[in-house]
């Protein structure tokens, strides 16, 4: 077995673990008909996946009266929950999870998700006792400031060299960015794998055999 390069690493939640950014995008759309809103694309809607609900929908739907955000997302909360069953993993999630957890990684999860959403979707998903530890948007700071990745560093007292953060946004590899900690992205989720360079990834996997196999190489 090669030395590990890594005690932490660190997984962003939807696009990256899971399966969700359509149905996220699709939900985003929906909210915005119920309350007569400009609809975004596609491609806007799946921009601000990674980020908290309230910055989302800021970027998503600028320019909507302050007081009319909360009426925006109870109704893409409406539409989420209604459809949650809908989402599964991707392929080789679990296997890789595991493999890591056998190398004697520690795990931990920092998502755009409030605390009930992801505390749902691991109780859904079975894997809650995989990881050590999780941080949520509303409990600490939104991608990508780097609280996230500082509060999870400094519960397993590891330094930023030996954190690795992995997700599907640009948002997820600017807050590896600004904690000083490497990163990974994979280009099958909600952005652009065109727009990854700009922010140093070690590698940019293309599904999860490539993560897995990547991981079991490097980290």
């Amino acid at each position: 077995m090669k030395k590990r390069q890594f005690d932490l690493i660190v997984f962003d939640w939807d696009g990256t673990l899971f399966d969700s950014t359509m149905l996220i995008v699709r939900c985003i759309q929906a909210a915005c008909r119920d309350i007569a809103v400009t609809v975004p694309s596609d491609e806007a809607a799946a921009y601000v996946i990674g980020l908290g609900l309230h910055d989302a929908l800021e970027h998503a739907v600028p320019g909507l009266p302050p007081e009319r955000y909360p009426e925006l997302g109870a109704r893409y909360r409406h539409h989420y929950i209604a459809r949650q069953h809908e989402l599964v993993l991707f392929p080789g999630t679990l296997e890789m999870l595991q493999a890591l957890k056998d190398r004697q990684h520690w795990l931990a999860v920092a998502t755009g998700k409030n605390r009930r959403g992801l505390d749902e979707a691991l109780a859904h998903s079975q894997l809650a006792a995989l990881f050590d530890a999780t941080r949520t948007a509303d409990e600490t700071a939104s991608k990508p400031h780097p609280l996230m990745l500082q509060q999870l560093m400094a519960e397993f007292g590891v330094s930023p060299q030996r954190t690795l953060m992995i997700g599907d946004t640009t948002h997820d590899l600017q807050l590896a960015a600004n904690a000083g900690t490497p990163r990974v992205a994979v280009s099958y989720g909600a952005h652009d794998a065109g727009a990854f360079a700009a922010h140093g990834p070690l590698h940019v996997a293309h599904s999860t055999a490539d993560l897995h196999a990547w991981l079991l190489d490097h980290a």
